[in-house]
């Protein structure tokens, strides 16, 4: 089992959980984003995944990471083998719950198993749903849940000396999550105090705390991010903010745009999918080259602090090449330093050479 940075959510008396993932039906590399992430990241163990359509495979079969956790057909499979938590573990259009999960959840709920959700849809807010839940005594954790006391950005300061870094994306869900976990797992290889902060509901399910400021009310996200941000730095000399969305997404933006002022970074660190061409659900939007993407996010950077801030660099590109053959990967990370003349790396495909190579970049611009 892989071992994340963050806390574990306890189960009742205090128990670490033992998690089901539910991908019924989609338990694929393009749709669950979020069970790759826990599979891959998760302090707790994971037991089993739900999916009927892929019963009696392998997770790394199906997604390329989770050996020896197996797929099964329905959640009382997933229970006798020990589960006490069902994770939803892929994102539909929208934020709602398919309704082929809804009885998947409905049986878990009825026996008293825990729901953690990162869907928008609230779990309790269907009927059928909460009356389970209340048959059972069973709880929901909803990972988008943002905190009720929320503030807007732009008021506090964090601690002198702490260098926070945010992960870019030249579009959404090319691996900006993947890439600061993987920093901060470099950074102390290299012997540095770093944390992640977790912005999305995958890292909240791992890291066991953050704030998911897609769910924020716009005024707030700067706010919610200076928190988190601030919050951290207060024990850790590294920062590493998982970033959301793109600054050209035009669905996505303003959720970027709020996080990259409210965490306010020293640096950046720029993601991209070496397979993407186009936006995201965008296909007649192509993607900004290197070069303008690197002027786009710097500039941004720069239009919340005062005239003449010093400038806030990009400093490495974190590529995702899980599509790619190993030539065609190599090719795509030697063209991504060349067009950038900044330190390219998979640091999946790589492993810890490639991880390491980023933290230099990283601790080399902090000098």
């Amino acid at each position: 089992m892989t071992r994340g940075p963050g806390g574990v959510s306890r189960g009742p008396g205090g128990r670490a959980p033992r998690v089901a993932i539910l991908a019924e039906g989609q338990f694929a590399r393009a749709t669950a984003k979020t069970a790759i992430g826990v599979l891959r990241y998760a302090p707790f163990e994971v037991v089993a995944v739900v999916d009927s359509t892929r019963a009696g495979t392998d997770a790394a079969e199906c997604v390329g990471v989770g050996m020896g956790v197996p797929v099964v057909a329905d959640v009382p499979t997933a229970l006798a083998r020990g589960a006490t938590v069902l994770l939803i573990g892929t994102a539909a259009a929208g934020g709602r719950i398919p309704d082929e999960y809804r009885p998947a959840l409905a049986a878990a709920l009825e026996r008293g198993v825990a729901v953690w959700n990162g869907l928008h849809e609230r779990v309790l807010s269907d009927p059928a749903l909460a009356a389970a839940a209340t048959r059972g005594r069973a709880t929901v954790r909803e990972l988008r849940e943002p905190p009720a006391d929320l503030e807007i950005g732009g008021h506090r300061r964090r601690r002198t000396g702490a260098h926070v870094v945010l992960t870019v994306g030249s579009d959404a869900a090319v691996g900006k999550m993947t890439a600061a976990l993987e920093l901060v797992a470099a950074l102390r290889r290299a012997g540095e105090c770093a944390a992640f902060v977790a912005t999305g509901q995958t890292g909240i399910a791992i890291a066991g705390s953050g704030i998911a400021v897609d769910a924020v009310v716009s005024d707030f996200i700067a706010g919610a991010a200076e928190r988190i941000t601030c919050d951290a730095a207060e024990k850790a000399d590294w920062v590493l903010v998982e970033g959301q969305g793109s600054l050209t997404h035009p669905g996505f933006s303003g959720v970027t745009l709020g996080l990259l002022h409210g965490c306010a970074p020293d640096l950046m660190v720029l993601c991209h999918d070496s397979t993407r061409a186009a936006v995201k659900a965008h296909d007649e939007l192509p993607l900004r080259t290197f070069g303008e993407l690197l002027r786009i996010y710097e500039d941004a950077a720069l239009w919340s602090r005062p005239p003449g801030s010093p400038r806030i660099p990009v400093v490495a590109v974190a590529l995702n090449t899980a599509a790619l053959d190993e030539r065609s990967a190599a090719r795509a990370v030697a063209q991504a330093a060349a067009e950038t003349g900044l330190p390219a790396a998979d640091p999946i495909r790589e492993g810890a050479a490639g991880g390491d190579r980023l933290a230099r970049a990283l601790l080399a611009a902090a000098r």
